[in-house]
């Protein structure tokens, strides 16, 4: 990694500065605080420093949105996966939650659909959900594909954070995370590891996981038979054959 010069390494960290003060007021006081005079203020320097790094408020709150997450969604990357990959969702679901309830200004934003798909941690995070399911299929206990599995987490983790964000803190239903968890692994795990005559479809789903790392197979044997094993997956739903 090259080195900054002086003068760079002076702007990055004033930048850095600028964005943590920012996450600090996002934080404490929602994004109305996160004000160029305010941000200026806390981080000790004139309002017009601001707009050297910033072309307005949103390009503001898009940096202090991608610094936290990312910073959030490093942490998720670097856990050591246990031995249980059915234990490690519902950890990376637990954490989700907890995030998204500490932290409700900043996950309103990553809640918008515009802001969410510009962001290169949102994608980070998607990646590691993706990761958890992929070894939840490989371990044969997925019965649904993994792409309608990762959208089926993906979609009920962030409804359930809305939702209990819009209720005050003592009247939030302190189980309702843990009903749509469940609800959610109802549809998508089959109750042990499967064998082809138990389930055909999820049998299909853990083997497509695994057809990737057989290197016996040429990479054009290895397309097709995840071709197949798609189809053999979504018992033939077009709409899921590229999941």
């Amino acid at each position: 990694m090259a080195e900054l010069r002086p003068d760079s390494a002076n702007r990055h960290r004033t930048r850095v500065k600028i964005v943590e003060c920012a996450a600090r007021l996002l934080r404490a006081q929602g994004a109305g605080a996160v004000t160029t005079r305010a941000v200026a203020q806390a981080a000790g320097m004139q309002a017009p420093t601001i707009y050297r790094f910033f072309e307005d408020k949103e390009a503001l709150l898009d940096a202090v949105a991608e610094h936290v997450f990312a910073t959030y969604v490093a942490g998720k990357s670097l856990a050591d996966p246990s031995g249980d990959p059915v234990a490690d969702l519902r950890a990376g679901w637990d954490t989700h939650i907890g995030f998204g309830l500490a932290n409700a200004a900043l996950f309103g934003l990553f809640a918008d659909p515009g802001r969410g798909a510009r962001s290169a941690a949102t994608t980070a995070g998607l990646d590691v959900l993706r990761a958890r399911v992929h070894r939840v299929a490989a371990a044969g206990r997925l019965r649904v594909p993994e792409r309608r599995a990762v959208e089926l987490l993906h979609a009920a983790g962030t409804g359930t954070v809305l939702t209990l964000l819009s209720v005050p803190p003592e009247h939030r239903d302190p189980g309702l995370a843990d009903a749509m968890y469940d609800a959610v692994m109802r549809a998508v795990l089959t109750d042990v590891p499967t064998l082809p005559a138990d389930d055909a479809t999820a049998a299909a789903v853990a083997f497509r996981a695994v057809a990737p790392d057989l290197t016996v197979l040429s990479d054009a044997e290895r397309a097709l038979l995840s071709e197949w094993l798609g189809r053999a997956g979504t018992g033939g739903d077009r709409g899921q054959r590229d999941a």
